[in-house]
Formats: C-alpha cells, structure tokens, sequence
C-alpha cells in the first residue's frame, strides 16, 4: 500500500525498522497529568500512520480499520490496509502487547512510552531509556548541546511559585520530568497574573507525579517549524521536510501546512540535533519544533523524538497536489452519516487527502463522533481555505 498511480511516498515506516517489530501509536490507557487524551482521540491517534507503514504491523483500533476506511482509500487508489493488529479495549491493547512480545518474540516501537507492569523495557525496539531521556524537555540543553535555547531554567516543583516572580510575563511553564506530553497540552502559556494563579492551581494538582518544571522565556516568533528527520538504524540520516506549526496564543496545537522555503539555519540546527540523538541510540523518525523570531534566531522549544502530526504530509507530498497542503483532523459533532458523506464528497472532489477514519457507528451503546485525519491539497492556499469553509459549513448542515 505505499503507491497510488506508480507515485510512492518519499519513505515508508517498514523502511527503517527490522521485520520484528511493531509499531504502536496509542498512548498508554494510565494516563497522567500531563496527557490526559481523551480515550477515543488516542484510539483514534493509532490509525494516523496506516498509509505510510507499508510492510510496518501497526496495532489499531477496530473502529480505525472499518469498510468506511476502505472506502475512503479506494477513492484515492490505495488499497485496504493488510498489515494491522486489532485491539479493542484497554485488556485487549495490553494482551495484544504482552502476546506479541512474550509469545511471538517481537519489539514494540511505541509513540508514547509505557509501563513497566504493561511491557518490560526490554520488548522495546528503541531502548526505552533512550527514548524517555530524548523526550525530556528538561534535558533539551543537552540534546542541542548547550544551542538554540531561550533563557530558562528547570526549577523543583515546590520552589516554582517564588521562581517565577522574577520572570516577567509572558513565559512557559512546562513540566521537566519523564512524564509524556503531546499536542501542547503539557505547555502553559502564563500572559498575566490571574492565568499564573490558574496554573499554579494545576500544577499543584500534579504535584504527586511532577518534581521538576521548567520557566522559559515565550519567543515572540515570526515563523513555527516542525522540522523532520528519520534515520535506519546503523544508516544515514535523511532529512523529510518541514512543516508550519498551526497553533493558537496558548500553544495548543492546531495542524500543520507545507512550507516552500525554510531558512537553511532551521535545517542545519534540525540536523545538529538529530545527529546528537543517533549518536545516544535513536533510530525512526523525529520532528523538533524550532521557532525563528524577527532577528532571524533560531530557538528549540520542543524535541520530540518520534513521528510527528505532519509526518504523513511529508512523506505523502509526492502523492499530493502540488501547491498547498494543510494536516488537520475533525470530530462528527451529532450526524456520523453526514460527517462520512461530506468527508466522501470532498475526497472525490480530489482536495481532501484521507490519512485515518474512526468509525463512530462501531460503537453501539452510544453515540461516538467519528473522527476524521486528512491533508486537505490545492493549488494555493487561498483556494484550500475556501474549500475547508464550504466543507465546515456542510457539515453544520445537519
């Protein structure tokens, strides 16, 4: 499933992982305060890579892998995903990881790190120390080697509430321990004294599991990249691409586009840090989120050593109308057959790229939104956004 029309993407996951492993998307069904996902958007989150694993199993959720789904590929000539490993509830996710590893003597390569009482560490494709140290954001000093940083520091939990009356405002507060953060939802933005009230108030209700937190200085940036690399074991590193971070003034994220043009700085510092990581063990794909400010200054605020929102953009580029492309995903809000019909409507219109669908009408008991992954492509952008307004407009048409 890697070509439609003879076109293939620029690289698939099963090109840079050995034939034992599986890859696993789902964050962890213990969750913590840092990354509270909602249970059905990480079910959902485990069908975001099925176009680009290739020969890669991917453990999915049933309700990503449904006729609909197949549908949805066919109207973009790419074929019914083969290599997938259903789940469907949080006892069979977790036997499915210990069968897989106990009984078939494979290696999980996991998005967001787990448990040792769900896995032990040693089932891991990528050391599973290597991978929480890399995802440290109290550690990101180390991994740009003292490089690309704003002013910050990493303070213990309970001296924060004074630390911070000698920063001005606005800051970033993030959490500087082990924990998994993702989509910004592990970042506050502090722009005045009643929003400081509100996070201390949060922070101090994952005091139990927090004992750092880091302070830095919020870049007033005139340009947000993802920048994307992805390196074999053992084998060169290849740059993928970059991607603009869509997100609002809190830091929550909202999507990606393509870019055209990315400062050679951005990619050069990209390439620093992904060299710092092969060389403590990483392999796969990363993306670092680098912010430029007015002065040209290149500043990395987040690392995250593992596939990115954009990650399927990139690689799927060659498969897209050449112009513009935006990654964005929605949620059926009362009607899922309206939802899939103007989804169905819009793909055949050859402006909306399909990446993943969860099935809300899997669910029987109760009314589940479906949730839909995409890359909307066109000309321009100015052309995209006008069919996204239409889009969204049709779907309140209910």
């Amino acid at each position: 499933m890697t070509e439609s029309k003879g076109i293939k993407p620029k690289l698939t996951l099963s090109d840079l992982y050995a034939e034992d492993v599986v890859y696993s998307a789902r964050p962890s069904y213990i969750s913590n305060p840092w990354l509270e996902p909602e249970e059905h958007q990480s079910n959902f989150l485990t069908g975001r890579e099925l176009l680009i694993s290739n020969e890669l199993p991917v453990i999915v959720h049933e309700a990503c892998v449904t006729e609909k789904l197949e549908h949805l590929f066919q109207l973009v000539d790419m074929p019914k995903p083969s290599h997938v490993l259903p789940f469907n509830s949080k006892e069979s996710y977790e036997d499915l990881l210990r069968e897989l590893a106990h009984e078939q003597g494979k290696k999980i390569y996991f998005q967001y790190v787990h448990d040792d009482d769900i896995l032990e560490a040693s089932y891991y494709a990528l050391d599973k120390t290597t991978f929480v140290a890399l995802n440290n954001k109290a550690k990101i000093p180390e991994w740009t080697t003292g490089r690309y940083l704003p002013k910050r520091a990493v303070v213990e939990v309970d001296q924060l509430k004074e630390e911070v009356r000698q920063w001005n405002f606005p800051y970033v507060l993030k959490p500087g321990d082990d924990l998994p953060t993702a989509g910004g939802y592990g970042v506050i933005i502090v722009y005045n004294e009643q929003e400081l009230a509100e996070a201390l108030q949060r922070i101090e209700a994952a005091q139990e599991q927090t004992d750092h937190m880091i302070i830095e200085e919020k870049v007033e940036a005139v340009a947000n990249y993802c920048v994307q690399f992805a390196c074999k074991k053992d084998g060169p590193i290849q740059y993928l691409g970059s991607a603009q971070q869509l997100t609002n003034d809190y830091g929550f994220y909202n999507g990606n586009e393509n870019v055209a043009e990315v400062p050679e700085q951005v990619i050069e510092a990209g390439r620093r840090i992904m060299e710092v990581g092969v060389s403590k063990g990483f392999h796969g794909v990363a993306g670092f989120d680098l912010l430029v400010d007015e002065q040209g200054e290149v500043y990395a605020i987040d690392l995250n050593f593992r596939q990115n929102g954009s990650t399927d953009m990139l690689l799927l580029e060659p498969l897209l109308t050449q112009g513009y492309h935006k990654f964005f995903s929605y949620v059926a809000k009362k009607d899922n057959a309206h939802f899939y019909e103007t989804i169905v409507k819009y793909v055949k219109k050859g402006v909306l790229y399909p990446l993943s669908y969860y099935d809300g009408e899997w669910f029987t008991d109760e009314f589940v939104g479906s949730r839909f992954g995409c890359i909307w492509h066109g000309r321009n952008k100015e052309e995209v956004e006008e069919l996204e307004t239409q889009f969204l407009k049709e779907l309140e048409r209910v």
